[in-house]
């Protein structure tokens, strides 16, 4: 295990006590008006965290974005297999955004490894695009595979310690990639062609195209306010690669199907999203992710989830890889997880604390994983389905 500083264990106190403190959710309503206003007042301040220049006059560069994301989090596993326990700095990433030519948006993010070693550890994003219009826009380079709506949330945005068991089982990652995207009234859609592997070297991800393809096609359509709901959306998506023994992304099913419904009504917000993964050498897999969350004021919010994953092969399975696996958690044919968590947003998104416990259970084995999570990031928003960059309600005053 490693040894924390004092910084890093009083974040964990600190964290630790947004979920134990009982009285944060009892308070009245006379001091939760006065905590909303300190927060939207720092919601304001932070708005525009790393935009540095802004002129939509200027016929060559209309924004200028410095961007950067830091995750540091701590998580003590206990399983009926063994335990692991330690700090890790999950992600630190650097980059910028710049929107020219009223069109174009240049787009680069260098990422570090695991707690930051090395500190150069390629690209995640290092693409162009191009903007035809609203309904049609092309995209070249290094990209996100955005397969299923779990996986299409950022990092930025994850209500959890980590994705989905089944999503992470897809080993989709960032890749070169060309990709069409664009909505028309209410249906967003993406499409595109994805190298099956990238590394430290983008010159030689960009020019060696030798691991293999995947093809992805992806939509949300906003149905509005029906059913009730003050929001209601549909997400799909279909994956198909042909990945060969030099793939190091998307090597896993030859096939990926999901479905997805988000909803949100008042301060409450469910996502429950069916996938399946067809073509496995240890077989086929089907899973449902149930995600349902409540704002108890602007600022704490209720998350839980419910994972369920089959497969039709005893080891078909594979636990988290982090947390779980380094536990002893291995494979299996059944895989349940529930998870209950209390996120502080201290400044929405941009700045906000995560306490949670996840019980998981593969085939008879169990792990319990408690964790406490920073989450802090400058630049450009983005927005689509909740839980995207959304605070739900936006009426507390």
């Amino acid at each position: 295990m490693k040894t924390l500083s004092t910084t890093k264990y009083l974040l964990c106190l600190i964290a630790a006590l947004t979920l134990t403190t009982s009285s944060a959710l009892a308070q009245s309503a006379k001091t939760a008006a006065q905590v909303t206003t300190k927060t939207a007042s720092l919601d304001d301040q932070l708005e525009d965290l790393g935009r540095v220049y802004k002129n939509d006059e200027n016929k060559v560069l209309q924004e200028l974005w410095l961007l950067g994301r830091f995750h540091g989090q701590y998580h003590w596993t206990e399983a009926s297999t063994g335990s692991d326990t330690g700090y890790e700095t999950r992600r630190f990433r650097l980059g910028g955004q710049a929107k020219m030519f009223k069109k174009a948006t240049l787009h680069a993010q260098m990422v570090s490894g695991s707690d930051i070693d090395p500190f150069y550890n390629g690209f995640t994003e290092l693409w162009a695009q191009w903007a035809f219009s609203p309904e049609l826009a092309l995209t070249i380079g290094q990209q996100k595979h955005r397969f299923t709506h779990d996986r299409n949330v950022s990092s930025r945005y994850i209500n959890y310690l980590e994705r989905s068991m089944l999503t992470n089982m897809f080993g989709v990652d960032y890749t070169p990639a060309i990709t069409l995207q664009g909505r028309i009234k209410g249906l967003t859609y993406y499409t595109g062609f994805f190298t099956n592997a990238t590394g430290q070297n983008m010159g030689k991800a960009f020019t060696d195209f030798n691991s293999g393809y995947s093809y992805l096609a992806a939509a949300y359509y906003d149905l509005g306010n029906v059913l009730g709901a003050d929001s209601l959306t549909l997400h799909s998506t279909y994956v198909h690669s042909d990945a060969n023994e030099n793939a190091t992304n998307f090597n896993t099913y030859d096939n990926g199907i999901s479905a997805a419904a988000i909803a949100t009504k008042g301060h409450f917000a469910l996502v429950n999203e069916l996938t399946t993964g067809l073509g496995s050498d240890r077989g086929n897999a089907y899973g449902m992710n149930l995600q349902p969350s409540y704002f108890i004021t602007r600022e704490r919010q209720l998350a839980l989830r419910y994972q369920l994953a089959a497969s039709n092969e005893s080891d078909g399975l594979n636990a988290q890889r982090r947390y779980e696996s380094p536990a002893g958690l291995g494979r299996g044919d059944l895989y349940q997880a529930g998870y209950f968590g209390v996120n502080y947003h201290i400044a929405r998104h941009r700045l906000k604390l995560m306490t949670g416990i996840e019980y998981a259970n593969m085939s008879g084995e169990h792990a319990w994983t408690a964790s406490t999570m920073l989450r802090f990031y400058f630049g450009p928003h983005s927005g689509r389905a909740f839980p995207m960059n959304q605070i739900l309600p936006l009426d507390y005053d």
